[in-house]
């Protein structure tokens, strides 16, 4: 059994800001139930927009969920995209941080905060944490790859230029930036050298790589030794590295606990053989072109693969006239259904992907092998290191999903030797995140240090 010593934590007050869209709050909520359930004597707030906090599990007792303003006019129509609205949160910031943090210590009876935890992209909330003389800690909550290429953006710049210079350079290898010398330069995230580099996105993702470097520690949603050659920069840009992964796996908490399955998804799944359905979920956020949607469905029926498939109801009107009568007796359509079970579940032999991290880590941790169709953002750079890194996945070699592409990826994970040694990659993966989360695991250590940053005692050991 491991303790953090000294300090006793009944005043002690962690709060933590989510940044609200995509994905991004669901592994603060996760890390927050970690420390509630380790050091339930401490006070917790969470900080995220009302929307964003609507959308998570109920949270312990200790735990305060504390709305920000979401920046969007009262008397006006809602935003139209999803990009309007992050610009007008961002515009609110940082007086409204200052506006939340000022409730949050109001929620906890007066206990100014002593520690800071947030999402790498509220990066000012150290500037907060520095007002009340607190460390800061930043979670980067995607891939890895992705912050370096935030970190390294005026060397990638000066290096390989901006907008129509990198064009007809977009194959090359990014070999000058170690930590992304398996990626190439058409896997960065917009804002780095293509599409909109100036807007207020782009540049407060630019702002991250030059004040990251600030914070008391970073925490990874990654496991240690899933990609050296991230790990060894990590030692080298930041005093206190924390990889932490897979944080849905970190403690008992709401976040882990079996999810409902109103579908049925797994009593279907427990009538399959071992690692022989094709499972599809693009996310809450993406939804495929209507043309892929058709290619991809027309792929599924061709290929004869069982499948079973996460698509909102509003896309269904999308898939091809009598596609779902035509596979009835092989594929189960659902409107939602519960991911991290599903890729625990050993019918499951291939995920096809967006390639978000938190979908991305969830089948590694699972040993599922994946076919990767990224859109945007951290994306690319995580399905390229899927396939080129771990060696635990394929891409669609057009791009975009054609039927043709579709029959091949799902034959070649399914059903073809390299299928085989990428499932042999993913269950070492799967091995070494058990690994890391037992209790003297690399990620269960590194939680034990954060404590010492967060609360400075711990009131049970780790289980």
């Amino acid at each position: 059994m491991d303790y953090v010593s000294t300090r006793s934590c009944t005043s002690r007050h962690v709060v933590l800001v989510a940044f609200p869209f995509g994905t991004h709050a669901a592994p603060l909520f996760a890390l927050a139930c970690a420390i509630a359930d380790a050091a339930p004597a401490v006070s917790l707030s969470l900080i995220s927009t009302q929307r964003s906090l609507a959308s998570l599990p109920p949270a312990p007792v200790s735990l305060s969920l504390v709305p920000i303003d979401d920046g969007l006019p009262e008397a006006a129509d809602p935003p139209a995209s999803e990009q309007e609205r992050i610009s007008l949160f961002l515009s609110a910031l940082p007086k409204s941080l200052r506006a939340a943090m000022d409730a949050a210590v109001e929620k906890a009876r007066g206990a100014v905060a002593t520690c800071v935890v947030s999402d790498a992209f509220i990066w000012m909330a150290g500037d907060e944490a520095a007002e009340v003389g607190a460390p800061w800690i930043a979670l980067w909550t995607g891939g890895p790859a992705s912050l370096f290429a935030h970190l390294r953006t005026d060397l990638i710049r000066d290096t390989i230029g901006v907008g129509d210079q990198v064009i007809a350079r977009h194959d090359e290898l990014l070999s000058f930036v170690p930590a992304l010398s398996a990626h190439r330069i058409r896997d960065l995230p917009e804002g780095i050298v293509s599409g909109e580099i100036d807007s207020l996105f782009s540049r407060l993702l630019h702002r991250i790589g030059q004040n990251i470097h600030k914070a008391a520690a970073v925490l990874f949603n990654t496991v240690r030794g899933f990609d050296p050659a991230i790990d060894a920069e990590m030692e080298l840009c930041f005093p206190n590295p924390l990889h932490l992964g897979p944080l849905h796996l970190l403690a008992p908490s709401p976040a882990s606990r079996p999810a409902p399955d109103a579908h049925g998804c797994l009593p279907w799944l427990d009538g399959h053989a071992t690692a022989s359905v094709a499972y599809v979920s693009f996310g809450s956020v993406v939804t495929p072109s209507p043309e892929e949607l058709a290619n991809l469905a027309q792929g599924l029926e061709a290929s004869g693969a069982a499948f079973l498939w996460s698509l909102r109801e509003r896309a269904r009107e999308l898939l091809p006239r009598g596609f779902l009568d035509r596979t009835r007796e092989r594929g189960l359509v659902v409107g939602w259904a519960p991911q991290q079970d599903v890729l625990r579940h050993p019918a499951v032999g291939v995920f096809v992907t967006h390639c978000g991290w938190n979908s991305v880590l969830e089948a590694a941790v699972s040993g599922v092998p994946m076919v990767c169709r990224p859109f945007f953002g951290d994306q690319r750079l995580n399905g390229r290191t899927v396939a080129a890194v771990w060696g635990i996945g394929v891409g669609f070699e057009e791009g975009s999903m054609t039927e043709e592409g579709a029959v091949r990826v799902l034959e070649t994970v399914l059903k073809s030797e390299e299928g085989k040694t990428m499932r042999g990659k993913a269950g070492e993966l799967k091995a070494s995140a058990a690994k890391a989360m037992q209790q003297d695991g690399s990620s269960m250590l590194n939680f034990n240090t954060l404590l010492g940053f967060a609360i400075n005692s711990l009131t049970k050991p780790h289980k």
